[in-house]
């Protein structure tokens, strides 16, 4: 008997899995087609089904407030991210009458401290919470809490794997993919690598070379002599790579970094005296400054998670769905775009500094943003919606 009632209850849980399966493929085969590929090659563990926020309704109208439980503050990425959201994402919504203020916590990578902080905005009258680039699973009990008590959470540049949250990120997997292969291609499909990830057991950082993987298999002629963490900042990376190049006297054909480290990664190696070896580009201005002064670098950098863009997309979500818009699907997602020398050149000028901090930030409508109504039910711009508008 006992047999039985296992085999019928491992039976229940393989259809229940199908059925999810057959839900997540439903969902995003009915997005346009020029989102779809988007959705390949993604972690297994992020969540694609039919969104917890289908049918949702705030528990009241604008003016809302939004929490953002922020976890790092320590990178110019983090910075940049302020900056737009304090300045121009607060400024626009607010004149539009839809949000009251942004209330921001930082929580220095505890989750302890970023679960209690979700806890306390939803407490305080929080209408959505904004996370990011958090561990996969550990702010899923508050996500829950937040859902429960009617206040929506989104996570960007990166993925949560609760079902009731909503994520807005790139698909990093491809995107570590895409680098690396570029990188490969540039130095001949041979040599010595290095790879410099973000911080380990971070999704966006696992994700990341979980594709840059991917592409090193296809070239069987290339070591990874090293990996070190850069921890997306950096004066890190840049102390990080130094040790390693102090280390390892053997030749260095390319380094494969996760940004924000790229301006650290390149200090080190011109401190170093070695000759300098292609390096990928994720948008730091003053690498691209280098880039600019220095065409054959590189053969190419890449528009991975523009900060301001990547808020402002994700804030713009949250808005939607407190206005009723009724998101598909649980997570949006793009490919990463590349950004030819040519174009580059449009947004570095031509007495640049190479010590800039800044980010090069694509137009914010045709990098993404045109396309995020495609994945809602009742899609409009928010910035003109009214209370009681009919949808």
């Amino acid at each position: 008997m006992r047999k039985i009632v296992l085999s019928l209850l491992l039976a229940g849980s393989l259809i229940g899995l199908g059925r999810a399966a057959h839900a997540a493929d439903s969902v995003v085969s009915a997005l346009p087609s020029d989102l779809q590929p988007g959705y390949q090659n993604l972690d297994p563990l992020v969540p694609v089904g039919p969104s917890a926020y289908g049918d949702f309704k705030p528990k009241k109208g604008p003016p809302w407030t939004i929490g953002y439980a922020s976890n790092y503050a320590g990178n110019t990425w983090r910075a940049a991210v302020m900056d737009r959201l304090m300045g121009d994402v607060l400024s626009k919504y607010q004149k539009a009458g839809l949000v009251k203020k942004i209330v921001v916590t930082q929580s220095n990578l505890d989750n302890a401290t970023q679960i209690q902080q979700m806890r306390q905005m939803v407490g305080q009258g929080a209408d959505a919470i904004i996370i990011c680039c958090s561990d996969v699973t550990a702010m899923n009990n508050a996500i829950k809490y937040a859902h429960d008590r009617g206040v929506p959470v989104f996570s960007y540049s990166g993925y949560v794997t609760s079902p009731y949250a909503i994520n807005v990120t790139e698909n990093i997997d491809n995107g570590g993919y895409d680098m690396t292969k570029a990188l490969a291609e540039q130095i001949g499909g041979k040599g010595n690598v290095l790879l410099v990830s973000g911080i380990p057991g971070y999704a966006s950082s696992d994700t990341f070379d979980k594709g840059a993987m991917r592409a090193f298999k296809e070239y069987p002629n290339i070591k990874v002599v090293g990996d070190v963490a850069g921890k997306w900042t950096d004066q890190v990376a840049q102390v990080e790579v130094q040790k390693f190049l102090a280390t390892h006297p053997e030749k260095l054909d390319g380094i494969v970094v996760q940004s924000a480290a790229e301006a650290g990664v390149l200090r080190a190696v011109l401190q170093s005296g070695r000759p300098l070896m292609p390096i990928t580009l994720g948008g730091e201005t003053g690498p691209s400054c280098y880039w600019r002064q220095h065409k054959d670098w590189v053969s190419t950098s890449w528009n991975f998670w523009p900060p301001g863009n990547d808020i402002e997309l994700v804030f713009d979500a949250a808005i939607r769905v407190l206005e009723g818009q009724g998101p598909k699907i649980e997570t949006i997602t793009w490919n990463i775009k590349p950004l030819s020398y040519d174009e580059m050149t449009q947004s570095v000028p031509a007495d640049c500094s190479v010590d800039a901090n800044g980010w090069v930030e694509p137009a914010y409508g045709p990098w993404f943003g045109d396309a995020l109504g495609s994945f809602y039910a009742h899609p409009h711009d928010p910035l003109t919606w009214k209370p009681g508008a009919a949808q």
